[in-house]
């Protein structure tokens, strides 16, 4: 670990030269590159100089409680030793989860896509709910959210829908999501008072850049129709709405958010492009040795990861064992405390799949 904390440092201070070369901040491409790169390192160098003065001070007091020999100042050095150790461990510690292998999708806006599972349209209902939860999440960070497409029932549930996250490093917090959630409550249109279980299964998609993946025109079917909804202004008279079909791998896409045709497709190939990366990357972390993967953040839209009991007001993450009792709260999108119990989770097994091969 040593050595390559070593190493980062050096390449911070490298970069640290460039970045301040006029040749280079002439570059404004190429410059704000090595920014990005010489700010990614600056706080395990940060981390890695408290712990090498710790580390440093610790030597040179056990020296001087060696050679001293008053009470009063040999009790004052040792209290030091022990704060010492103290910052020691705990900056090892976080330098240890620094080191982790980063996910490169982490920095990314992501796309959400929420479907109603079993359970009619109590199942649509709590897809809306979901919907609630992270756009209020959203807001609490100050990131921007925007529908891409929308399939509402009459009472205000969500068959589906899908929508884009802006902000810094949002996949890095949305990406727990993926999965199953299950809602057990009793619907307003049950008069005997019995609780219904539904479900909706939530999808995390980093956004991609062009760069990423590339969609040839040759593959797609695009096919244009009148956009549909509950009525009122919001429903276009034009065929404004846009189906587009991957062609090799079957995927689909419907977009009708925008009375543009235009910006419709745009969206349409966004999502479209975001899914061709996702299912490239799950074939490529399909081929991980078991023992490698991560049982918190592997994304499996077939499992059950979560449980919103509204009669006992509590939510359970299955993957971790954690249950919080703020429903409204949580539903409401105080979801912070989640999120990084499981980032922490996460970072757990990494450091237990790495100690394991080493």
């Amino acid at each position: 670990m040593l050595d390559r904390l070593d190493f980062t440092e050096n390449k911070y201070e490298e970069l640290s030269i460039k970045i301040s070369d006029p040749l280079v901040i002439a570059n404004q491409k190429e410059w704000q590159k090595l920014c990005k790169e010489h700010a990614g390192l600056e706080i395990i160098v940060t981390k890695y100089r408290i712990y090498k003065e710790a580390k440093q001070d610790l030597e040179t007091n056990k020296e001087m409680l060696k050679e001293e020999s008053d009470k009063e100042m040999k009790d004052m050095i040792q209290e030091e030793i022990k704060e010492l150790n103290e910052i020691k461990e705990t900056t090892q510690e976080e330098l240890r989860i620094l080191l982790l292998p980063k996910d490169p999708n982490d920095e990314r806006n992501v796309f959400v896509e929420i479907r109603a599972g079993a359970g009619g349209d109590e199942a649509a209902l709590f897809a809306a709910n979901l919907f609630r939860m992270y756009t209020r999440y959203a807001e609490r960070n100050r990131w921007k959210v925007e529908v891409m497409s929308a399939n509402e029932t009459d009472i205000g549930g969500f068959k589906e829908i899908v929508f884009m996250i802006k902000g810094e490093s949002t996949y890095s917090k949305f990406k727990y999501e993926s999965g199953v959630h299950r809602v057990q409550r009793v619907p307003d249109t049950e008069s005997s008072g019995r609780i219904h279980t539904s479900t909706a299964t939530v999808a995390v998609l980093p956004e991609v850049d062009d760069v990423d993946i590339e969609v040839s025109a040759n593959d797609l079917r695009i096919d244009v129709f009148r956009a549909s909804g509950n009525g009122g202004q919001c429903v276009n008279t034009t065929d404004s709405a846009v189906r587009m079909t991957h062609i090799p791998t079957g995927l689909v896409v419907s977009c009708q958010d925008e009375k543009s045709q235009l910006k419709n497709k745009e969206k349409a190939l966004k999502i479209l492009k975001s899914r061709l990366f996702d299912r490239a990357e799950a074939e490529r972390s399909a081929g991980i040795a078991e023992e490698r993967k991560s049982q918190v953040g592997t994304g499996d839209r077939s499992e059950r990861i979560r449980t919103y009991n509204y009669p006992q007001g509590r939510i359970t993450d299955h993957r971790i064992g954690l249950t919080l009792y703020k429903l409204d709260a949580f539903l409401d999108g105080d979801i912070d405390e989640m999120l990084n119990s499981l980032i922490t989770a996460d970072q757990a097994e990494k450091m237990k799949a790495m100690g394991n091969n080493n």
